[in-house]
Parts: structure tokens; sequence; C-alpha cells
């Protein structure tokens, strides 16, 4: 393949995407990503607090999230695991994951759409560590008991949840089915918690996206002539000039 067959071949996977980043940042530089400068901050915050020995137990009361523990205690604590740095990573990772992956997000979907779609896919992981816990490790969907202790906070799977919808709707399909065949090797390779549980918000924005394109579909075409009747003139009459 030819350069120019290269660059026509990347406009039309990011062209639409990174024009739309690019003339938000152009236009209102940071004022276009405040939900993702806050999300930063906050994250920076809990790992400043959470190494102070004052600061631990408060941070994993608030934010730190377990299979082992009950449904209504995860729930209450999810939004805020996603802001917790992981212990066992550096927390570099996970402010650069937040502010270019939620920036993006923020500017392609907005800055609610964007939470939403994190909070979900967060929350698929969530769910699924306590169903592979149940199924146990007998079967390539399970998890030992042991990984029902494993605190699971960071931002990654809402990460990869974000990569996987925004690059759906911006229809960028060699993006999104990279992002989708990492996350599965991911897991093959390093069949973990943290592993399976990006491969589990892969599958649940896959399900979202297809969803919202069924529900597009079903959305019935507008029709021009019927348009313009509807605004005072009749199909087929000719038009006035003033």
């Amino acid at each position: 393949m030819n350069r120019a067959a290269l660059r026509r071949a990347a406009r039309t996977e990011w062209g639409p995407l990174v024009g739309t980043v690019w003339h938000a940042l152009t236009t209102r530089r940071l004022g276009a990503v405040p939900m993702t400068l806050a999300a930063v901050a906050l994250t920076a915050v809990f790992q400043i607090v959470q190494n102070q020995s004052w600061g631990f137990e408060p941070v994993q009361k608030l934010g730190s999230v377990q299979a082992r523990l009950p449904w209504w205690l995860a729930l209450l604590r999810t939004p805020l695991s996603l802001f917790v740095p992981a212990l066992d990573l550096p927390v570099w990772g996970a402010l650069a994951q937040v502010l270019l992956v939620f920036g993006i997000a923020e500017i392609a979907l907005g800055k609610w759409r964007t939470l939403v779609v994190a909070y979900v896919a967060t929350l698929a992981g969530t769910m699924y560590a306590r169903l592979a816990v149940h199924i146990g490790p007998d079967s390539a969907f399970g998890l030992p008991p042991e990984a029902a202790k494993v605190i699971d906070t960071g931002p990654s799977a809402a990460v990869v949840g974000l990569a996987v919808y925004v690059t759906w709707r911006y229809r960028a399909w060699f993006t999104c089915a990279l992002v989708v065949l990492a996350m599965v090797g991911e897991a093959v390779v390093k069949p973990n918690l943290a592993g399976k549980e990006h491969v589990a918000a892969v599958a649940a924005m896959l399900v979202l996206c297809a969803a919202e394109e069924a529900l597009r579909r079903r959305k019935p075409r507008r029709d021009a002539y019927r348009d313009r009747d509807e605004g005072g003139q009749r199909s087929g009459a000719p038009a006035t000039r003033s």
C-alpha cells in the first residue's frame, strides 16, 4: 500500500474523530474537557491520600471494590473506584489514561454520556468478577476463590469501554477491532481478574453499541416532502417569492 492510500485510510479511520477533537481544543482549549480535568485531579488526590498512613483506610472505604463485598456496598463504591489508582500499578499510567481517553470521549460524546459509559463498563467488570468467582477456576470464564479478595480499583475498565464506544460511534472500525483483540489477547496471555474484567467491559460496550444501532435503524426516516407539507407548503405546490 502506497503513502497516498495510507493517508486516505488514516483519514477515513480517524479523520472525523480527530477533526472533532482538534476543533474543540483549538476553540475552547481546556474548557472543552472540564470533567476530564476534574477526574485527573480527583485521581491524583486519591493517590496522594491513600499513600498516607492516615489516608489508606478512608480511601478504601470510599472506593475499594472486592468481589466478596455485599452487592449494595460494591454498587455504592463502584463510581468512585474509577478514580482510585490501583495499588500495584504506577499512578502516571492511570492519570495518562484518564486524561487522554476521558478527554477524547468528553469532546466526542459529552460529559454525561462519557460518565455513563465509563460507569457501565466498570460495573460490567465488577459484576463479572462476582460471577467468575462463583463459576470457579475449572471454567475458562471463571476465577479462583482468591480473586474475591483482590482490591479492584482504577480507570482501566472504563478506559477500555470508552475506547470501544467512541471508535464504534465514529466508525473507526480498525481501531475498534484492534482494542477488542488486544483485550482478548491480554485475557488469554494473562488470565487474571483485570484481564478478564477488561473483556467484560468490551462485551458490555459491544452490546450497548449494537442496541443503539438497532434502535437507530428502527427510527422512521424523515420524509422531505412530508416535512415540507408540515411547514405550511403542500407537496407539489409552486413556491412563492416574497
